[in-house]
Order: C-alpha cells, then structure tokens, then sequence
C-alpha cells in the first residue's frame, strides 16, 4: 500500500523551526496551515499541534504525527468573535453564559455538532468541543487563518504534554514545519471541559476554571463524569484516558508521611530516584521544589516531568498534592501521568 507524503520513510527527518511571533511568522504560519500542514501553536494551556479543522488530509496529520488513535475527538479553536454556526448547530444558553465569563479562556465546551464537521475531529460523535484560546499569538494565527483549528496538546499520544516551543520541537522530528514560540503557558495543563450539549452541564475534564467558579455563572451545580456514567452516556473527551500525560520515567505518587520511606525503599533497591515535593525529604538523587500554590503548581508540572525525564533517573516520586477541591485539576494529571508511566 502507497504511504501519504507525510509518512514516508524516504525523507530525512527536519527539525521544527521555532519562530518568534512576528506578523511575517504568522503568515507565513497560516499559509503552512492552508496548505494542510500541522504547525506548532502556543495557548495559555499547553503547545497545540494545529490544523485545519475543516480539511480531512490535515486533521489526518495531526493523527499520524501524534499516533493517536482515530475515534479520539479533538478540539476545534476558533477566534474571539468567530460565528460558531459553521461548528454547532446550536448554543445552548448554559454556554452562552460560560462563553460570556470564560472565553477567551482555558475553556472547552461539548456542542451538539453542525452538519458538515468531520467524523475525524468529533470522533464520530454527535458533539464537537470548541475553544477559544486566550493567548494572543493563538488569536493572531486563528485570525490570520480565518477559520477553526483543530489544535490537540505538541507531543506524541499519551504522553507529557507541551509547555513551551521547544518542547514541541523536541518532540517532533518530522512532520511539523514551524513552531510559533509564545514563551512558556501561563496555565500549564489542558483546559476544563464542559458538556453543555444537553439540559445538564457536566464537567468531564477539570482544569483552570473551578467547578465552584462553573457553578456560580450557571446558578446551578455542574455535576462530574462520574456522577452522570450511571444515568446516561457523555461524551468522549481528550485526556478522559486512565494512562495519559506520562512521563518516560516510571512516576508513583506519595503521601508526605510515606514520601521517605518510598525513597528509602527505591533507593535500597539501587535505583536512582527523583523527587518533587514542597520540602527537600533527603536521600534523592535529585530533588525539585514543589510550588505550595495550586496555579503555580499546575503550571510547573508538565516542564517539571520533562526536566526530571532529561535526568536518566529510574524513579520519579512525587508528593501527593492536597486534597481540596482547588487542587483537583493537578491531581487528575498526576494520577493519569503515574498509571501512564506503568509504575
């Protein structure tokens, strides 16, 4: 069977240019991406592999250089005041509301889809996820391109996701031209996603924006994947995997009165050990300060696991961050991130 173009073997691999963000890098960024290619774009989250989301070839890229599986969705990014018509056949006006507080903003919601939307980017679903970005140079390039951008997280299926350009061009050897650098996220970790295709919201990704904030604008609790799985199906949703956002390195999480005693033991066993934690435990092999704030904790957590993967450790643990409800988003990382790394 004949390889697409961007598959074959023959072409040497071309490391990603990054480029800074000059009006004459975002056009040429967007003309790259009305020819089908996949670009590296920075958001307030995480790096995103963008394509055209209305181009069945160029969604295929983005699949083929992640290795993601095909019947995963992925979230269209459109520009602050774009029609979103082309995307939903209708806005509920739970979104409406959280459209109004929260975007532009590291906010996903679920849309029951309009027709024409590929089958590649809902993943066969009736609904579609769509975002509208924060950062400028995000709002610069969607505006350049004048259209949607399917835009999942720069990095191979699975695992850590990027915080900064030259993450995605460590990531990429091939198959991704240009990567427009926007300094690193400020948030750090994949936006919250809201279904709002339906009469009751429901959260199935947390993220930047609270439930507690999700529930003040919509004056009613948004409920989680969990408490809906037994009364209906949700959507699926990127990063709703047990294994996601791992490291290569194999990671555990402790408890602060277990975190000493796992080094102890990993180090008994002669293994060389990581640790990121908010104090300095002893008897690593290598040791990073953990912030103690929940924002900033999210936001180091991705360039954190990638700096510790550099180190040719055997064991990266990590102490298990609080248990309220503002650290939630961190903790559903770090839990995914562990199963994913195996162990």
């Amino acid at each position: 069977m004949r390889r697409p173009c961007w598959a074959s073997p023959s072409r040497s691999p071309v490391p990603a240019r990054i480029l800074p963000p000059t009006p004459e890098a975002i056009v040429e960024a967007a003309a790259l991406l009305r020819a089908g290619q996949p670009i590296g774009m920075p958001t307030e989250t995480v790096y995103g592999l963008a394509a055209d989301a209305s181009s069945a070839e160029a969604v295929a890229r983005i699949f083929a250089a992640k290795g993601r599986p095909n019947d995963h969705p992925v979230i269209v990014h459109v520009a602050e005041g774009d029609d979103l018509s082309h995307w939903a056949v209708r806005v509920p006006a739970a979104a409406r509301k959280l459209m109004a507080a929260f975007w532009p903003g590291p906010l996903t919601l679920i849309l029951p889809r309009a027709t024409g939307v590929l089958d590649a980017v809902t993943g066969g679903q009736d609904t579609v996820g769509v975002r509208c970005p924060a950062h400028p140079v995000a709002q610069a390039l969607l505006k350049a391109f004048g259209g949607g951008l399917a835009a999942p997280s720069a990095n191979r299926f699975g695992r850590v996701s990027p915080t900064t350009a030259q993450h995605v061009a460590d990531e990429f050897d091939t198959g991704v031209p240009v990567v427009l650098d926007g300094g690193a996220c400020g948030v750090g970790i994949e936006s919250t996603i809201v279904d709002v295709s339906s009469e009751i919201p429901i959260l199935l990704r947390p993220g930047h924006i609270s439930p507690v904030e999700l529930s003040a604008v919509l004056g009613t609790v948004v409920l989680t994947r969990a408490e809906m799985d037994a009364r209906r199906d949700v959507p699926r949703v990127s990063g709703s995997l047990s294994a996601h956002y791992a490291p290569r390195t194999p990671l555990r999480l402790a408890g602060g009165a277990e975190l000493r005693a796992e080094i102890a033991a990993a180090t008994a066993r002669g293994q060389e050990v990581g640790v990121w934690s908010v104090r300095d435990p002893g008897g690593a092999a290598a040791w990073i300060e953990a912030p103690a704030e929940p924002a900033r904790y999210a936001q180091a957590l991705y360039a954190t696991l990638r700096a510790f993967d550099g180190k040719g450790l055997d064991l990266l643990i990590f102490e298990q961050p609080p248990a309220g409800p503002e650290w939630t988003a961190v903790r559903d990382r770090l839990d995914r991130a562990a199963v994913g790394s195996g162990a």
